[in-house]
């Protein structure tokens, strides 16, 4: 069986070393190590359950995913919904913790996107919560409140307009002391399906010609707000989610193929544009909201 170890922290930052290893050849049973995993948040979570696919694609058996026998890390994916999202991606059933984990707020358990209704379903769940977290907790005006819902269905549309295949959304506040010194809204999006450049191609890949690649098709999208429909207007959402990214001082970052690109707050030291990744499908979306911040 081949081993697998799992970063001990597992977050936007650690997740490209988890997505690199989906990247090896492997054939047979595969083991995924995260019994000495820490901490993990959305965008890990996420991460996991896209590495199970992917493995599971390509070996032709379900890996399996040791996880912590105990502690707040189980206890928090239990919270989350791991174990249930994880049904028939992982070889055998998760384990549960019994404690919950009530050092942070969840605004969104992980959640499956497959279809439209999916998505009105999401807006309505995080309805409530929305205000309750980005008014009490992150310090947002009220209008902030009223335009979350909107940039969130945005973001889950996107796995239906994109990927071509079904996908997952999660999202979660934590006080990031050391790092930025105040609480953050992490909101994590991600897929195994076609990917921005899959999508696109059709459309713009004669036009670009030899540029044409991962990186390429992300920056038309991201920057240029090219979309594969061609109903005027249609596809723009990513550019919306932009814009108001921005008014809350926030970052967004959207990894695709082998690239990644991304609007860098002043608090964050991400790389706008990366490419030559390790190759993997689908999309990887990453937003976090600071709290305190007045658009």
């Amino acid at each position: 069986m081949k081993v697998i170890p799992v970063p001990t922290s597992l977050d936007y930052r650690s997740v490209d070393q988890l997505l690199g290893l989906a990247s090896d050849s492997v054939e047979g049973s595969v083991l995924l190590d995260a019994h000495r995993i820490r901490w993990v948040d959305p965008v890990g979570m996420i991460g996991l359950l896209s590495l199970g696919r992917v493995m599971g694609e390509r070996c032709g058996e379900p890996p399996v995913l040791k996880l912590p026998e105990g502690g707040e890390v189980l206890a928090y994916l239990g919270r989350m919904g791991f174990p249930a999202a994880a049904e028939g991606i992982f070889r055998e059933p998760l384990p549960s913790g019994r404690r919950q984990a009530r050092r942070s707020e969840v605004l969104l358990e992980l959640t499956r996107i497959e279809e439209n209704r999916d998505v009105h379903a999401v807006v309505d769940l995080v309805h409530d919560r929305a205000g309750r977290i980005l008014a009490r907790t992150l310090r947002y005006p009220p209008t902030a409140v009223v335009q979350f819902p909107v940039v969130l269905s945005e973001v889950c549309q996107n796995i239906l307009e994109h990927a071509g295949a079904p996908g997952w959304v999660a999202a979660q506040s934590y006080l990031w002391k050391k790092r930025l010194g105040r609480e953050v809204l992490v909101i994590g999006v991600g897929d195994v399906g076609r990917g921005f450049r899959g999508s696109l191609e059709g459309e713009y890949s004669g036009r670009y010609g030899d540029r044409w690649g991962d990186a390429t098709a992300l920056e038309a999208a991201f920057i240029h707000g090219l979309t594969r429909f061609p109903d005027q207007g249609r596809g723009q959402g990513i550019q919306q989610i932009r814009r108001q990214v921005r008014r809350w001082h926030g970052g967004i970052a959207i990894r695709s193929g082998t690239a990644r690109i991304a609007d860098v707050p002043d608090w964050d030291e991400m790389a706008p544009l990366e490419d030559g990744l390790a190759p993997f499908p689908g999309a990887q979306i990453t937003i976090i909201l600071p709290a305190g911040a007045q658009p």
